[in-house]
């Protein structure tokens, strides 16, 4: 499965410092040993479409091999040491998990 989160930052966070605070901090999240892959972004600077969504900050999408590991992956301590660090620093967060449709 795959666990994707949208983020948008408060504007007095979208300064260079603490950009590299939130990106190492997405980083960390990527050494839990349930993280089977994935990545964090920025938004593309595609074409305005009506059908498109890029007013978000960052996006993170996290690789999985089980539901199971997701699951340990919300209880780990070092997502609540990233979710205690920086949830004051958006203004909304979206999540969208995804499972393979076989």
């Amino acid at each position: 499965m795959e666990h994707h989160v949208y983020f948008w930052l408060n504007e007095d966070k979208k300064n260079p410092e603490d950009r590299a605070a939130f990106e190492g901090g997405l980083k960390a999240l990527f050494e839990i040993k349930e993280v089977a892959g994935g990545t964090w972004a920025t938004p593309a600077p595609t074409a305005v479409r009506p059908v498109t969504e890029n007013t978000w900050d960052y996006a993170l999408s996290v690789k999985f091999d089980s539901l199971a590991d997701h699951d340990v992956y919300q209880a780990h301590p070092d997502h609540d040491v990233f979710v205690d660090s920086f949830k004051s620093w958006w203004s909304r967060v979206q999540v969208m998990d995804l499972q393979e449709a076989n």
